[in-house]
C-alpha cells in the first residue's frame, strides 16, 4: 500500500498531520494518487441550498449534491440530521436504506431525548450552513462553492451518553465502493467468533471492524474506493479526541451491504483517559474520482459562527530547544493533554528541538516518548498569542539506560518485536495466520525477541520459562523489570524463579474493555519491578516462569491476559 505525504501547515486546522505543529506520513486504507475534487467554473455556478417538506438539498457546485433530512411527515424526529442523499456526479452513493449520521441517529444521543431540530443558512454567496442541533449536541455541514466536499464540526457540552461515544458514520452501498481495508472486510465470513464483533473466514483468517485501526498520529484520511470514486474522511488535528497519538480505533467496516467509514470523535475501546466535551470537532467529507483528497484549508471556518470554534489568535504554541539522551535508532513524540484538548508533535531527528502550534491556552502534561514510551513527564503552560519557549531538555526515565544483566525486547511501548507482534493490531489472536503462542522455553544468549509472545493469557499460555545463567561472581540482589503495554481483566505478572514465588503485584490502570483481541496492545504502559534476593539465584542454571494473575477474565482468548514491552535482570 503506497503512502502519501502532505505538507504540513501550523495554521489552525489546516493541518491534517502530525497534530499541534508535526510532521508526518498520510496513510490511506485504500490506495489512490493525488487528485483534485473542485467542479468546473459551469458546476460552480450551480452552487446553492433548496428545501422541501423532507430535506435541504444542497448543491456543491462541483459535482456533489447531498440532502439532509429536516422533516418526517409523521411529526417523529427518527433520522432527522442524518445525510440521506450523496450524489456525486449523477450516481448516488448514500445506502437508501440507512442514513450517515452521529452514532445511531440524532434522536438516539442521550438518554430521555429524542429532540432534534434541523436548519439551514445561505451564509453568504459562497458558503453554506446546516445546523442540527440534539440535546446538548450540535452537528454542522458545511459547503464552500466549488468544492465537492462536506465540512463538519461536532460540538456537545456533554458526552453521548446512549452509547458514551461520538462518532460520524458514513454508509455507501458495497458494490459502488468495494475497495477498503482487507482486515475489515467481513464480507464471505462463517459467523462471529467473538461477540458480534469478530468473524471468521473459512480459510481461519479472522476479519473485524476493528482491524481497520491506524495509530491517530499515522493518519489524516481514511476511505475508500470504488468505479472512478473515492469517498474519504480527512481529519482536523484531532484536539477533542482521547487517547493521545498513539490511539487506535475502528475506522471502516466492509460488510454484505455497506461500506462504513467512521469517524471517531471519541470511542471507549481501548480508552485510557476522560473524553473531552466541549470542543469543536472538525472533519471532512471528500469526494473524488479515486485519489487521494489531498490537503484541505478549513480556516474559513473561522468566518461560519460555529459553537466551540477557537481562532487562530486565542491560541498559542509550545517550542523545545532540543532533547538530549535520545536513542537515534527510534523517533521521539512530544504529547500534550488536558482536560480539554490534546496535541503532539514530532521532535527532530538529532537534536530532538520539537515545536507544537495551534494549542488552546492551559496548562498541559507534556511527555516525551521515545516511540510509545514516555520517557520524560513535566507541565507547561500555553498563553494565547504566545509561544513558551523550553530549554533544552534531558531525557531521565528511559528504563533501557539501565545496564541489564540480561534483556529481552526493547522498551519503547510496544511489543512488536515479540512474536506475532507484528500482527496483532490486524487480526484476532485465534488467526490462522499467528504462530503459535505456547512457545519452547527462552533461553538468554540462545533465543531471540521473536521467540518470545508478544501477549500471555491466563488460560491460553499461562506458564511461559526464561532459562539463563549467571556467574559465581554475579550472584547479588537483583530486580527483575516486566514491562506491559496494556492489560486485560486486571492482569499482570507474576514470577516463580528456581522454586521461589515472588509477591503478587497490584492491579495496573488499564481500560476496561477488551484490547489484545481488538487490534490494540495500547494501554497504560507499566513497569513492575520483582526484588529478588541473591539467596533465590544461583551460579549456573536459573529457571524463571512467568504468569498471570487475576481473578477476572473468562476462558481462552478472553482470559486475563497482558501485553509485553520489555523483562530484563538489573542489579540495585
Amino acid at each position: 500500500m503506497r503512502k502519501f505525504f502532505i505538507a504540513a501547515n501550523t495554521s489552525l486546522l489546516v493541518m491534517l498531520i502530525g497534530c499541534g505543529g508535526g510532521s508526518g506520513n498520510a496513510q490511506p486504507l485504500a490506495s489512490a494518487g493525488n487528485g483534485n475534487s473542485n467542479g468546473t467554473a459551469s458546476q460552480a455556478s450551480s452552487f446553492g441550498i433548496a428545501s422541501d417538506a423532507t430535506a435541504f438539498t444542497v448543491d456543491t457546485g462541483a459535482g456533489l449534491v447531498f440532502k439532509v433530512r429536516r422533516h418526517n411527515s409523521d411529526g417523529s424526529t427518527k433520522g432527522l440530521g442524518d445525510l440521506i442523499s450523496l450524489v456525486y456526479h449523477g450516481t448516488e452513493y448514500q445506502d437508501g436504506l440507512k442514513g450517515s449520521q452521529v452514532n445511531s441517529g440524532f434522536n438516539y444521543l442521550y438518554t430521555g431525548r429524542s429532540d432534534v431540530a434541523v436548519s439551514s443558512q445561505m451564509v453568504d454567496a459562497d458558503h453554506i450552513k446546516i445546523t442540527v442541533t440534539a440535546g446538548q449536541l450540535t452537528h454542522y455541514y458545511l459547503a464552500l462553492r466549488g468544492q465537492a466536499r462536506i465540512y463538519m464540526g461536532t460540538y456537545f457540552a456533554s458526552e453521548p451518553d446512549t452509547l458514551n461515544m461520538a462518532r460520524f458514520i458514513v454508509r455507501v452501498p458495497i458494490a459502488l465502493l468495494p475497495n477498503g481495508p482487507a482486515s475489515s472486510d467481513i464480507r464471505g465470513n462463517t459467523g462471529a467468533i467473538e461477540a458480534h464483533d469478530i468473524f471468521g473466514l473459512p480459510n481461519g483468517e479472522t476479519r473485524s471492524k476493528h482491524y481497520s485501526n491506524h495509530r491517530l498520529m499515522d493518519w489524516s484520511y481514511i476511505g475508500a474506493t470504488g468505479a472512478n470514486v473515492g469517498i474519504w474522511i480527512v481529519r482536523d488535528n484531532n484536539e477533542g479526541n482521547s487517547g493521545g497519538p498513539f490511539y487506535r480505533s475502528l475506522l471502516n467496516q466492509g460488510t454484505a451491504t455497506d461500506q462504513e467509514i467512521t469517524y471517531i470523535i471519541n470511542y471507549g475501546e481501548a480508552q485510557t483517559e476522560p473524553f473531552r466535551p466541549g470542543i469543536l470537532n472538525t472533519y471532512t467529507l471528500a469526494f473524488t474520482d479515486g485519489s487521494a483528497p489531498g490537503a484541505i484549508d478549513t480556516s474559513w471556518l473561522a468566518n461560519m459562527a460555529l459553537n466551540g470554534y477557537v481562532p487562530a489568535a486565542a491560541r498559542g504554541a509550545v517550542a523545545g530547544a532540543a532533547i538530549t539522551g535520545q536513542d537515534p535508532a527510534y523517533r521521539y513524540v512530544v504529547g500534550f493533554s488536558n482536560a480539554t484538548a490534546q496535541y503532539w508533535t514530532e521532535a527532530a531527528p538529532g537534536d530532538g528541538h520539537f515545536r507544537s502550534a495551534g494549542m488552546i491556552p492551559g496548562t498541559y502534561t507534556m511527555r516525551i516518548y521515545k516511540n510509545e514510551l514516555a520517557v520524560d513527564t513535566r507541565s507547561v503552560t500555553v498563553q494565547a498569542a504566545q509561544t513558551t519557549n523550553l530549554s533544552p531538555i534531558a531525557i531521565g526515565g528511559d528504563p533501557a539506560a539501565r545496564a541489564a544483566v540480561w534483556r529481552i525486547g526493547d522498551w519503547d511501548g510496544t511489543p512488536v518485536e515479540f512474536l506475532n507482534g507484528d500482527k496483532v493490531t490486524t487480526m484476532h489472536p485465534s488467526d490462522a495466520r499467528m504462530k503459535p503462542w505456547q512457545t519452547a522455553d527462552y533461553v538468554v544468549g540462545t533465543s531471540a525477541p521473536a521467540d518470545f509472545p508478544a501477549y500471555q493469557w491466563k488460560d491460553i499460555n499461562g506458564a511461559i520459562t526464561v532459562r539463563f545463567n549467571l556467574r559465581p561472581d554475579q550472584i547479588a540482589d537483583m530486580t527483575l523489570r516486566v514491562g506491559i503495554t496494556t492489560a486485560y481483566a486486571n492482569g499482570r505478572p507474576t514470577i516463580t524463579l528456581n522454586n521461589w514465588t515472588a509477591p503478587i503485584p497490584g492491579v495496573s490502570p488499564q481500560p476496561t474493555t477488551r484490547t489484545l483481541t481488538t487490534g490494540s496492545y495500547r494501554g497504560n504502559n507499566t513497569l513492575f519491578s520483582f526484588a529478588i534476593p541473591a539467596s533465590r539465584l544461583v551460579a549456573g542454571a536459573n529457571v524463571l516462569s512467568l504468569g498471570v494473575a487475576s481473578g477476572s477474565g473468562t476462558k481462552a482468548y478472553l482470559s486475563a491476559g497482558m501485553a509485553y514491552d520489555a523483562i530484563d535482570l538489573v542489579t540495585p
